[in-house]
């Protein structure tokens, strides 16, 4: 079945979701819509849709039009079979300790590591993506420094592979949050895979709204691998959820965005320990001074 995207870009979160929401009501209607915003501190958001069909180029360019975006650009995808690719080009990741693998390379995991399976159909957060990466190895960082997480969270867990990966070295269980329930139910998945039920708690919710997180709180190591506009959104719940001397991992936060992150959580009294910055993405440890 053939799949097509149509793209385009404008200003603002609201005229963005708009405009989303004009191009659901097209026919024949979209697969799907995402709504994001363009992490370079342009204001500029994309509006990325999907169609199993032909999608109404005329229409398309008339919604375009009316909320003041740049035309649309359509495209036809090849028919790829996405896992068998995935398979083929991702290779295991280390990062410190951790071995980041899918089942196909099982056979290749070293007998000295904490091994971390995720599926090639679970791809994103695999370690493959330098935020990822950073985190892994600031925990692995960390550990070697002599800190034990007795109580720890993973907020926008997504694959669950930093709380999976704090669940191996220390002794209690990582509460998982993601505001997708779909990603919760990958979380569960990969939790279940690596033989780590009960020692990773997956919940869905948004930041630390969810009565599994308020109650456990304060942590002492917090990770939050978001965006840079969510990291700074979550600053005060962080320093109000973070015990005094405790450490907070953050990513999805590019390098030219840094500085602004570490000075919103300087002003709520959480202030940088390590950096560590791989390609375009860079890793913060924060520790609270509280």
């Amino acid at each position: 079945m053939p799949t097509f995207t149509a793209l385009t870009i404008l200003p603002g979160k609201d005229a963005a979701e708009a405009l989303g929401e004009a191009v659901e009501a097209l026919t024949p209607e979209p697969s799907g819509v995402g709504v994001f915003e363009i992490e370079d501190d342009s204001g500029l958001w994309e509006v990325a849709c999907y169609f199993t069909e032909a999608p109404d180029e005329a229409g398309l360019a008339l919604l375009a039009t009316i909320h003041d975006a740049k035309p649309f650009v359509v495209s036809e995808l090849p028919e790829t079979d996405w896992v068998a690719k995935v398979r083929r080009e991702l290779s295991p990741v280390e990062a410190g300790r951790f071995y980041v693998y899918g089942s196909h390379d099982a056979h290749t995991v070293p007998r000295d590591c904490e091994p971390l399976l995720i599926e090639a159909a679970m791809a994103f957060g695999t370690g493959h993506h330098g935020t990822t990466l950073g985190c892994l190895r600031a925990l692995d960082r960390l550990d070697k420094a002599g800190i034990i997480g007795k109580n720890v969270a993973d907020i926008g867990c997504g694959t669950a592979v930093l709380a999976m990966a704090a669940a191996r070295i220390w002794p209690n269980p990582v509460l998982a949050s993601d505001i997708d329930a779909v990603a919760v139910d990958v979380a569960k998945a990969n939790v279940t895979a690596n033989g780590l039920e009960g020692r990773v708690i997956c919940v869905e919710a948004e930041g630390f709204d969810a009565p599994a997180l308020r109650e456990a709180a304060p942590y002492d190591l917090i990770f939050a691998n978001i965006l840079k506009g969510p990291l700074i959104d979550l600053a005060p719940d962080m320093a109000a959820n973070l015990a005094a001397g405790g450490h907070a991992i953050l990513s999805g936060i590019l390098t030219g965005q840094a500085d602004e992150v570490v000075a919103v959580y300087a002003q709520n009294g959480i202030n940088l320990d390590h950096r560590e910055d791989i390609g375009e993405w860079t890793t913060l440890t924060m520790v609270n001074s509280g």
